[in-house]
């Protein structure tokens, strides 16, 4: 029995572990906290994942929440224009239902999981030094620790790697007690609202440790109004705030958030972090190789929602290539040729995301503006959420943005520019 090594317990390290847990390997599955340290600890992450993410989850049986999570069936744009008023309102329906659970409840719940199931658990704040030694033991190491001394070991990938420094400045809160979207108050949607030069607010359905509650996500331009949550530590003061910069720049989205609360002491975060590519393979002094897994090797911005989704589509072709790979050594070329098969998707993502972090052109200006009068173009658009290979077909291309919209608007009898 090939015996594994995964340290980091996120998305993607739980995943795996379970994932090659029920295909009958020796897994050990390295974390710096308990179960019940995350459960009750500070929120982590604003994720909301797409079909394709979630059926990896169903495949393996692991899709624990997906009756209790709200169901979300669009995603909606909004940009405000002058005087904070929304010059572009539009919602996309999606081909399958998307779903947010927090990473609280998920990762507590899958490190119980597959300690139940036999898997070798180990409450350990992993260095260097200790994956030297046991890259001497185990057949494979794998590293989805996505912060800390452990990724220094993945060497930054220049020419995939744009930004040097964050694009945006991060501000999180869970809450309780939003109104429903008058637009759509029959079904739930993730709304995306763009504040041209300032920033962007989402807006997403989860369920949380209390249950149903929604995530109020700021993401600001470095140095502009909304790069305002530095050093505020009180988490009453952080939602105060964030209502406040709703008030000012998003005041149709606030209007439902009147009476919301947090929905614990740990239902804020804040932070900022530069996009990077690393290169997949670290080396350990001993001479010993070890894989990155997910955000060690690819940390997109999450302007566009894709941490989680990226996880799990790293965790599943991970899990392809281990069990496919058989009983031959896990070598340098093959750890090379897993990455390989993951980045075969993750580069759409990190193309995608690096645009959306850029002032848009024209075309892209063009495109969002007529998904609000040809109802094809929204639900493509939101569609790519699930699959943002599609955005290579009709979104960075200017003639392929123009062809697309003509012959939408054509089939409809519109003008793409009404």
């Amino acid at each position: 029995m090939r015996k594994i090594l995964i340290v980091g317990a996120g998305q993607s390290g739980l995943q795996l572990a379970l994932g090659l847990q029920s295909q009958g390997y020796e897994v050990t599955l390295m974390s710096n906290r308990t179960a019940d340290e995350i459960r009750s600890g500070r929120v982590m992450s604003t994720q909301c994942m797409f079909h394709t993410a979630l059926q990896h989850e169903r495949d393996l049986g692991i899709n624990f929440w997906e009756s209790q999570a709200p169901r979300i069936e669009g995603l909606g744009v909004s940009v405000a224009g002058p005087e904070s008023q929304r010059v572009i309102d539009w919602v996309g329906k999606l081909d399958g239902i998307a779903q947010s659970v927090d990473q609280r409840v998920k990762m507590a719940g899958w490190m119980e999981t597959f300690a139940q199931r036999g898997g070798q658990l180990v409450i350990h704040g992993a260095a260097v030094s200790d994956l030297d030694f046991f890259s001497r033991t185990y057949d494979l190491v794998l590293v989805s620790a996505g912060k800390g001394e452990l990724v220094s070991m993945f060497g930054r990938d220049a020419s995939r790697s744009p930004y040097d420094a964050p694009q945006r400045a991060l501000a999180v809160a869970y809450v309780h007690g939003l109104g429903p979207r008058p637009e759509h108050p029959d079904f739930d949607a993730v709304r995306c609202n763009l504040i041209p030069g300032v920033g962007e607010l989402f807006v997403m359905p989860t369920f949380t440790t209390s249950g149903r509650a929604d995530i109020l996500f700021w993401e600001g331009i470095p140095g502009g109004p909304l790069d305002a949550f530095q050093g505020i530590k009180d988490p009453a003061e952080h939602l105060s705030l964030t209502l406040e910069l709703m008030e000012k720049f998003t005041p149709w989205e606030y209007a439902r958030a009147t009476k919301v609360e947090l929905t614990d002491a740990g239902g804020t975060l804040s932070g900022r972090y530069a996009p990077t590519v690393r290169n997949p393979i670290g080396r350990l002094p001993g001479g010993g190789l070890v894989l990155g897994v997910a955000d060690v090797v690819v940390a997109n911005d999450p302007i566009t929602g894709q941490g989680s989704n990226s996880a799990s589509k790293c965790a599943a072709a991970y899990l392809s290539s281990i069990v496919e790979h058989g009983d031959k050594p896990f070598d340098e070329a093959w750890m090379q040729s897993a990455f390989d098969r993951y980045w075969d998707t993750a580069q759409h993502v990190t193309k995608w995301t690096n645009a959306m972090l850029g002032v848009p052109p024209e075309h892209v200006l063009n495109l969002i503006g007529a998904a609000g009068q040809l109802q094809p173009v929204a639900d493509r658009f939101a569609n790519g959420f699930n699959n943002p290979a599609d955005f290579e077909n009709f979104f960075f291309d200017p003639a392929l943005t123009e062809a697309y919209l003509a012959e939408v608007a054509g089939a409809s009898g519109a003008s793409a520019s009404e």
